[in-house]
């Protein structure tokens, strides 16, 4: 590493990216404290994730084993309403939990340096630090600042201030159910796929991921269910985000805030227009997550002595399931740069140079696989929404990254 003197980074954010991150930087012989807004630990509740090849190379890369990650999926198929299958592909990969990924980096990352409970509150830079102080007074100086904080990124705020998530135009029902509680029919035939249905409009889909504790042992996973629906943002959003006080919530609502008027709508939708076969499935929940899905996209990554990386920068629709293979990406590159370059803000325009037109490509596909399930669209979105909404692309390039190759 260029320099004689260890190097000090302050990472905000403690989830993913901020992991990733921070692993990466001690590798490379950085100091690295970490810090999460969050008290108690962090979950992914009702997070499902697909383990993309990238981000096992990664893990791989840090010394994690990824033995039993997660479970493995074969096949893909698209059940219509009648639940007869329409479409179906081979399609190797690697579904887990959220929850088993974040444990593998949390457990990976030394507990003294990481702090819980502790908001960034402002922050401001030299040519030689950048400094932070947080929410309980203290105030930190490192060489390097990185803003790993997610879709409600403080440190993008104060960097880019105009720049904030925006509503794709539809929301997700999800839950994560229990392999023990399935339908012996329904798990034989369909607990070990990535399973699909098309409603006009809509996107219902499910595949098996770790179980409680990050079990992957037969009959102790679970099954991730995700259901897109169009919504409407002035009226059906608001509707749908709105508690049983009046309170309509920002971004997101407390699963046990979501009114019952909210799940008995989705329940009587997908008993008229879901396979027999999701039918069941849907059933089992016990308490939906109502999930709205946003997208954001920054013009810059690079501000100084400051970064910002991950859901911090850019949030992708999640069809492309490419959330954490992009975080930990992002975090290679700046740590590759940062090797290559003593100077930190030249390394770090390397590092966005390295990184912004892959985000902004990412941002742009996820756009186009979700343009049939917006509530409204354009001109334009009414030419994507036709090439990508019929079985045969739906099948073919949800989760996947192959795109990223083409």
């Amino acid at each position: 590493m260029p320099g004689s003197r260890s190097r000090r980074a302050v990472v905000i954010g403690g989830s993913m990216s901020g992991l990733l991150t921070g692993l990466l930087l001690r590798r490379n012989g950085w100091d690295v404290e970490i810090f999460e807004r969050v008290e108690t630990e962090l979950s992914g509740r009702g997070a499902g994730i697909v383990a993309q090849p990238e981000l096992l190379q990664r893990l791989n890369g840090l010394g994690l084993s990824t033995d039993g990650l997660g479970v493995r999926i074969a096949r893909r198929k698209i059940l219509d309403r009648e639940g007869t299958v329409v479409e179906e592909i081979e399609c190797a990969q690697v579904a887990t939990a959220w929850e088993r990924v974040y444990r593998l980096l949390r457990d990976a990352f030394p507990a003294a340096h990481y702090h819980r409970g502790r908001g960034l509150v402002t922050m401001s830079q030299t040519d030689d630090a950048a400094t932070a102080t947080f929410s309980d007074g203290e105030t930190i100086t490192a060489d390097l600042l990185v803003g790993a904080d997610g879709i409600r990124s403080t440190v993008r705020a104060q960097c880019l201030p105009d720049v904030g998530p925006r509503y794709a135009g539809y929301s997700a029902w999800r839950a994560l159910l229990h392999e023990h509680d399935f339908p012996p029919d329904v798990h034989g035939a369909w607990f070990e796929l990535m399973a699909f249905g098309l409603p006009p409009g809509e996107q219902f889909l499910g595949y098996p991921v770790a179980g409680p504790d990050n079990d992957v042992r037969p009959g102790h996973r679970r099954y991730n269910v995700i259901w897109y629906r169009p919504a409407d943002e002035a009226t059906k959003l608001k509707w749908l985000l709105t508690d049983d006080r009046g309170v309509t919530h920002a971004i997101s609502i407390p699963p046990p805030l979501i009114r019952r008027e909210a799940i008995a709508e989705m329940r009587d939708a997908a008993e008229r227009l879901l396979a027999p076969q999701f039918r069941q499935i849907v059933r089992l929940i016990k308490e939906p997550i109502l999930q709205p899905i946003y997208d954001l996209e920054s013009p810059r990554m690079a501000f100084g002595r400051v970064a910002i990386l991950g859901d911090a920068a850019f949030v992708a629709r999640p069809h492309v399931g490419a959330g954490v293979a992009k975080a930990a990406d992002d975090a290679a590159a700046l740590t590759d740069a940062l090797e290559q370059d003593g100077n930190v803000a030249a390394a770090l325009k390397r590092f966005e140079n390295a990184r912004l037109a892959e985000n902004h490509r990412i941002i742009n596909y996820a756009r186009h696989l979700g343009a049939y399930l917006q509530a409204t669209r354009t001109e334009e979105e009414q030419a994507r929404a036709g090439r990508h909404s019929t079985n045969k692309a739906v099948i073919k390039e949800t989760a996947t990254l192959d795109f990223l190759h083409a």
